[in-house]
């Protein structure tokens, strides 16, 4: 029983620790950037310029502004772009294509924080981003290709809405407000995932599984520790299984070398825990779910090879 206690209170600590102190600041950061560029009108300015150059691979202009929602503040902040869509009449396949590209796309709450660890930020931006749009490609043009290609309002109308002009010290508060929920929000989650996987840890189940695996996973250049970070993050989310890596590498159990071998793979809101959270935007974006999971595992599968073939 003092096991099981011990294993909660270091495993609340670590959950802690990564939410206020890594995810919290980084968060304030970047949406204090984000927030600026958009009270600027830059941001709707840099949507325009790069919808019509991302248009053949099925996005729109709102497409766009979920792309750098999800590259710049989280794999949750294009819930509502998603739902805006949903709305204002943009077609079956555009809204598939741009759900694709979501889950494809690395996301900033756990990129960001993980170069604490060693990560790559640049490469696996860029790769992350030809990836997306492999994803909402195949999506658009393959798996979605039976779905309605019609909209019902004009493009200029498929662009974000401009909000009112903010001072500095407005715009840093209100930043400051959503970093604190993302982090706030990602602490329960990241708690139950620590505890949960540690639990099963002490059960020795993984431990078999990994010395079964083992060898495979050396020979494909991958660490020993990519089972339990896989399945960590494939049930409970990206934000979990950045807990369990920035754990592990704190302990010398993972290098740097490691944690970009496995970006590809891992650091994506492809899971189960995500696409919940995604589709919770509404009946439309739920319908168009299947093929929007297909065209992602393509840009998922281009991003694996890519940081194999860099770092392995």
């Amino acid at each position: 029983m003092d096991q099981v206690a011990n294993t909660i209170l270091s495993s609340g600590r670590s959950a802690v620790e990564l939410a206020l102190f890594i995810l919290l600041p980084i968060m304030i950061v970047m949406l204090t950037i984000m927030h600026w560029l958009d009270d600027k009108g830059i941001l709707n300015r840099i949507v325009i310029l790069l919808t019509p150059i991302l248009k053949p691979f099925g996005l729109t202009g709102l497409s766009v502004f979920a792309l750098l929602q999800t590259t710049m503040v989280s794999f949750a902040a294009p819930i509502a772009t998603l739902a805006i869509m949903a709305r204002n009449g943009s077609s079956d396949r555009h809204i598939a294509a741009t759900l694709a590209m979501v889950m494809a796309l690395a996301q900033a709450n756990v990129v960001f924080p993980m170069a604490a660890a060693g990560l790559d930020v640049a490469n696996t931006i860029a790769i992350a981003l030809c990836g997306g749009f492999i994803a909402s490609a195949s999506a658009y043009y393959l798996f979605g290709r039976t779905l309605s290609t019609t909209n019902t309002c004009p493009d200029d109308q498929l662009l974000p809405i401009a909000k009112e002009q903010r001072n500095l010290l407005t715009t840093i508060r209100h930043a400051g407000k959503d970093a604190w929920e993302i982090a706030i929000g990602a602490l329960p989650l990241l708690v139950v995932a620590l505890v949960a996987v540690n639990l099963i840890r002490m059960t020795g189940a993984i431990d078999l599984l990994e010395n079964v695996t083992r060898d495979l996973l050396i020979a494909a250049g991958y660490p020993p520790q990519t089972l339990l970070l896989a399945f960590t993050k494939y049930i409970a989310g990206g934000t979990a299984m950045m807990g369990i890596a920035m754990e592990a590498f704190n302990n010398g159990a993972l290098s740097s070398t490691s944690i970009n071998l496995i970006a590809g793979l891992l650091i994506c809101p492809l899971d189960i825990a995500g696409l919940a959270i995604l589709v919770s935007a509404g009946p439309r974006i739920a319908a168009v779910a299947l093929p929007a999971v297909l065209g992602a595992l393509t840009g998922i599968v281009f991003r694996i090879i890519c940081h194999t073939l860099l770092y392995a």
